[in-house]
Protein backbone atom coordinates (compact mmCIF):
# COMPACT_ATOMS: atom_id res chain seq x y z
CA UNK A 1 0.00 0.00 0.00
CA UNK A 2 1.27 3.29 -0.86
CA UNK A 3 2.01 5.67 1.48
CA UNK A 4 -0.65 8.27 0.00
CA UNK A 5 -3.11 5.04 0.26
CA UNK A 6 -2.19 5.19 4.01
CA UNK A 7 -2.52 8.39 4.65
CA UNK A 8 -6.48 8.86 3.21
CA UNK A 9 -7.20 5.65 5.16
CA UNK A 10 -6.06 7.07 8.30
CA UNK A 11 -7.75 10.26 7.80
CA UNK A 12 -10.90 8.41 7.01
CA UNK A 13 -10.78 6.33 10.09
CA UNK A 14 -10.13 9.83 11.97
CA UNK A 15 -12.72 11.64 10.23
CA UNK A 16 -15.03 8.96 11.43
CA UNK A 17 -13.93 8.21 14.73
CA UNK A 18 -14.76 12.19 15.16
CA UNK A 19 -18.59 11.65 14.03
CA UNK A 20 -18.58 8.92 17.15
CA UNK A 21 -18.44 11.57 20.15
CA UNK A 22 -22.09 10.75 21.77
CA UNK A 23 -20.88 13.42 24.85
CA UNK A 24 -20.53 16.13 21.70
CA UNK A 25 -23.29 18.34 23.52
CA UNK A 26 -22.29 18.46 26.28
CA UNK A 27 -23.17 16.09 30.08
CA UNK A 28 -26.74 14.37 29.22
CA UNK A 29 -26.97 14.64 25.19
CA UNK A 30 -28.36 17.01 23.08
CA UNK A 31 -31.44 17.92 25.32
CA UNK A 32 -28.80 18.60 28.30
CA UNK A 33 -28.21 21.79 29.80
CA UNK A 34 -26.20 23.74 27.05
CA UNK A 35 -27.14 21.20 24.04
CA UNK A 36 -29.58 21.68 21.52
CA UNK A 37 -32.80 21.13 23.60
CA UNK A 38 -31.57 23.71 26.41
CA UNK A 39 -32.23 23.58 29.96
CA UNK A 40 -35.94 22.37 30.70
CA UNK A 41 -36.24 21.24 26.77
CA UNK A 42 -38.90 18.70 28.30
CA UNK A 43 -37.45 15.88 26.34
CA UNK A 44 -35.91 12.89 28.14
CA UNK A 45 -32.57 12.63 26.46
CA UNK A 46 -31.32 9.86 28.56
CA UNK A 47 -33.15 6.78 26.87
CA UNK A 48 -35.97 5.60 28.39
CA UNK A 49 -36.02 7.63 31.42
CA UNK A 50 -37.85 7.49 34.72
CA UNK A 51 -41.80 6.04 34.23
CA UNK A 52 -42.44 8.75 36.88
CA UNK A 53 -41.78 11.56 34.82
CA UNK A 54 -44.63 12.10 32.76
CA UNK A 55 -42.49 13.68 30.35
CA UNK A 56 -40.53 10.42 29.83
CA UNK A 57 -40.55 7.56 27.34
CA UNK A 58 -40.82 5.30 30.21
CA UNK A 59 -43.63 6.61 31.37
CA UNK A 60 -45.40 6.82 28.06
CA UNK A 61 -44.52 2.87 27.57
CA UNK A 62 -45.34 1.95 31.00
CA UNK A 63 -48.53 4.44 32.14
CA UNK A 64 -50.18 5.57 29.02
CA UNK A 65 -49.43 2.42 27.25
CA UNK A 66 -47.16 2.29 23.79
CA UNK A 67 -49.20 -0.38 21.92
CA UNK A 68 -52.79 -1.91 20.80
CA UNK A 69 -54.08 -5.19 19.88
CA UNK A 70 -55.57 -6.40 17.18
CA UNK A 71 -58.17 -9.47 16.63
CA UNK A 72 -57.39 -12.02 14.05
CA UNK A 73 -57.11 -10.75 10.19
CA UNK A 74 -58.98 -7.25 11.55
CA UNK A 75 -56.78 -4.20 11.76
CA UNK A 76 -60.30 -2.31 12.82
CA UNK A 77 -59.57 -0.70 16.47
CA UNK A 78 -61.60 -1.94 19.31
CA UNK A 79 -63.17 0.22 21.67
CA UNK A 80 -59.89 -0.48 24.14
CA UNK A 81 -57.43 0.41 21.80
CA UNK A 82 -59.34 3.72 20.96
CA UNK A 83 -58.90 4.20 24.63
CA UNK A 84 -55.06 3.47 24.57
CA UNK A 85 -54.42 5.49 21.40
CA UNK A 86 -56.78 8.34 22.79
CA UNK A 87 -54.11 8.68 26.17
CA UNK A 88 -51.68 8.03 23.56
CA UNK A 89 -52.58 11.59 21.41
CA UNK A 90 -52.98 13.12 24.32
CA UNK A 91 -49.35 12.59 25.39
CA UNK A 92 -48.08 12.95 22.13
CA UNK A 93 -50.09 16.49 22.00
CA UNK A 94 -48.81 17.55 25.35
CA UNK A 95 -45.32 16.56 24.57
CA UNK A 96 -44.66 17.73 21.10
CA UNK A 97 -40.79 17.22 20.89
CA UNK A 98 -41.51 13.94 19.86
CA UNK A 99 -41.76 11.87 16.78
CA UNK A 100 -43.44 8.47 16.61
CA UNK A 101 -42.73 5.42 14.36
CA UNK A 102 -45.71 3.21 14.79
CA UNK A 103 -45.21 -0.47 14.13
CA UNK A 104 -47.75 -2.39 12.51
CA UNK A 105 -47.39 -6.66 13.33
CA UNK A 106 -49.18 -9.87 12.93
CA UNK A 107 -49.12 -13.50 14.06
CA UNK A 108 -47.41 -16.24 12.63
CA UNK A 109 -50.32 -17.60 10.66
CA UNK A 110 -50.64 -16.65 6.93
CA UNK A 111 -47.91 -15.81 4.24
CA UNK A 112 -45.10 -13.10 4.38
CA UNK A 113 -46.84 -11.09 2.23
CA UNK A 114 -50.54 -11.50 3.55
CA UNK A 115 -49.10 -10.39 7.25
CA UNK A 116 -46.73 -7.46 5.75
CA UNK A 117 -49.74 -5.85 4.08
CA UNK A 118 -51.81 -7.04 7.42
CA UNK A 119 -49.47 -4.85 9.71
CA UNK A 120 -49.32 -1.86 7.50
CA UNK A 121 -53.11 -1.66 7.98
CA UNK A 122 -52.95 -1.91 11.33
CA UNK A 123 -50.06 0.50 11.92
CA UNK A 124 -52.30 3.06 9.14
CA UNK A 125 -55.21 2.95 11.88
CA UNK A 126 -53.53 3.70 14.78
CA UNK A 127 -52.25 6.59 12.36
CA UNK A 128 -54.80 8.01 10.99
CA UNK A 129 -56.49 7.72 14.57
CA UNK A 130 -54.19 9.79 16.28
CA UNK A 131 -54.19 12.32 13.13
CA UNK A 132 -57.72 12.58 13.75
CA UNK A 133 -56.86 13.28 17.35
CA UNK A 134 -54.68 16.20 16.83
CA UNK A 135 -51.41 15.13 16.20
CA UNK A 136 -49.54 16.42 13.23
CA UNK A 137 -48.76 14.13 10.34
CA UNK A 138 -45.41 15.24 10.10
CA UNK A 139 -44.95 13.51 13.40
CA UNK A 140 -45.91 10.15 12.94
CA UNK A 141 -44.40 7.27 10.64
CA UNK A 142 -45.64 3.62 9.95
CA UNK A 143 -43.76 0.84 9.52
CA UNK A 144 -44.97 -3.10 8.64
CA UNK A 145 -43.03 -5.93 10.38
CA UNK A 146 -45.52 -8.37 9.56
CA UNK A 147 -44.71 -12.15 11.34
CA UNK A 148 -40.90 -10.96 11.80
CA UNK A 149 -40.82 -9.52 14.57
CA UNK A 150 -42.97 -11.80 17.33
CA UNK A 151 -42.49 -10.92 21.22
CA UNK A 152 -43.94 -14.72 21.69
CA UNK A 153 -43.55 -17.79 19.60
CA UNK A 154 -45.46 -20.62 19.86
CA UNK A 155 -48.39 -21.99 17.73
CA UNK A 156 -51.29 -21.54 20.39
CA UNK A 157 -53.58 -18.69 20.39
CA UNK A 158 -52.35 -16.99 23.55
CA UNK A 159 -49.00 -15.92 21.82
CA UNK A 160 -50.85 -14.86 18.59
CA UNK A 161 -52.95 -12.46 20.28
CA UNK A 162 -49.92 -10.79 21.59
CA UNK A 163 -48.25 -10.67 17.88
CA UNK A 164 -51.16 -9.24 16.40
CA UNK A 165 -50.16 -5.43 17.64
CA UNK A 166 -49.36 -1.82 16.71
CA UNK A 167 -46.24 -0.33 18.60
CA UNK A 168 -45.98 3.32 18.96
CA UNK A 169 -42.38 4.04 19.43
CA UNK A 170 -41.30 7.50 20.58
CA UNK A 171 -38.28 9.31 19.58
CA UNK A 172 -36.52 12.63 20.86
CA UNK A 173 -37.13 15.06 17.56
CA UNK A 174 -40.29 16.62 16.32
CA UNK A 175 -39.56 14.94 12.36
CA UNK A 176 -38.55 11.48 12.00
Amino acid sequence: MSLAAKSLLLIAVLGLAACNNPDRYGQGGAGGPGGAGGAGGGIDTTGLGDPNNPTSIAYFNQRVGDRVLFAVDQSTLSPEARQILTAQAQWLNQNPGYAAIIEGHADEQGTREYNLNLGAKRAAAVQNFLISQGVAPGRLRTISYGKERPIEVCSAEACYAKNRRAVTVLSAGAGV
